[in-house]
């Protein structure tokens, strides 16, 4: 009797410490195990200060090194980008300042932003800088690209300079942004203010990044050296009487009209005034005998 008390005390002291083990469930060889689903918890909604992907991105005090720009395309790129995209062109942006009359400094921050400093897709496919779309008088090549719909004509161009120029040409051509040319040419924020009321961009936010881009990278020095360069031209030109041998540029003026006009080449101007690419500006004195 006492002998089988003790086997059964074993017996329940060994089911007792078995219930206390984790129970491991195991499948039939080809079905499909049951697998749980480990959810972390919800992330804070403060995000990194490099990705600038909030309002924020477009104050002034924005010291970002990566920063993403958001117009016709988005893309992130970098300061070193950025400046490197300013260099390649403030040249043909003070030309067409000068030729045109629109703030360097829009012209260069409309172009960063809107081709993503030269990364974006409509830049590297069709070199379009300024995402002008296609319009019903343009008979130039095209691109289709997706922007506020699906498949949208946009201007195509053989070299990015052509974009420069055509942009300069569709703010100047018809009466849509004339108001622009009423403003100062060093006010760049209302430059930009106009932009977007004369429809340029129906993004609401548009001034706010092009005025970020313009201070942050101090573009508007360029106004100012392009401004002061056509103020000593002019007064040069004041104390140096022309005589039948030049010509004064005027707005408007080309190497191409003002050598029909004289029936001289326009290499042989180009020559006799030490020009090496096509550019004038207003006041400047053409020598043509």
């Amino acid at each position: 009797m006492n002998k089988i008390y003790v086997i059964l005390t074993i017996a329940l002291l060994f089911v007792s410490c078995n219930t206390s083990k984790s129970v491991i469930q195991t499948t039939r060889k080809g079905s499909k195990p049951y697998t749980s689903v480990a959810r972390s918890p919800r992330k804070s909604s403060v995000k990194k200060t490099n990705e600038n992907t909030s309002n924020a991105k477009y104050a002034e005090n924005n010291t970002s090194e990566t920063q993403i720009l958001e117009a016709t395309t988005r893309v992130k790129v970098t300061n070193e980008l950025i400046l490197a995209y300013i260099e390649k062109y403030k040249g043909v942006a003070q030309s067409n300042m000068k030729k045109y009359g629109i703030p360097a400094s829009i012209i260069l921050g409309q172009a960063i932003l809107e081709s993503g400093s030269g990364t974006g897709p409509l830049c590297l496919y069709a070199n379009n800088h300024f995402g002008i779309k296609c319009h019903k008088d343009w008979l130039g090549a095209s691109i289709k690209y997706d922007d506020d719909s699906i498949d949208e004509c946009f201007r195509k161009y053989d070299n990015p300079y052509d974009s420069f120029r055509d942009h300069s040409l569709f703010l100047t051509a018809g009466s849509r942004y004339s108001q622009l040319f009423k403003l100062n040419k060093k006010n760049y924020k209302d430059w930009a203010k106009g932009l977007k009321d004369a429809g340029y961009a129906t993004d609401s936010l548009y001034p706010a990044k092009l005025i970020s881009l313009i201070e942050r990278f101090q573009l508007y020095k360029y106004d100012v050296e392009t401004l002061r360069i056509d103020s000593e031209v002019v007064e040069q030109n004041d104390v140096i009487a022309l005589n039948d041998d030049s010509y004064k540029v005027t707005k408007g003026d080309t190497l191409y009209s003002i050598s029909k006009k004289y029936n001289i080449s326009i290499e042989d101007l180009k020559k006799k005034n030490k020009i090496l690419d096509n550019a004038i500006s207003i006041g400047q004195s053409i020598i043509i005998k």
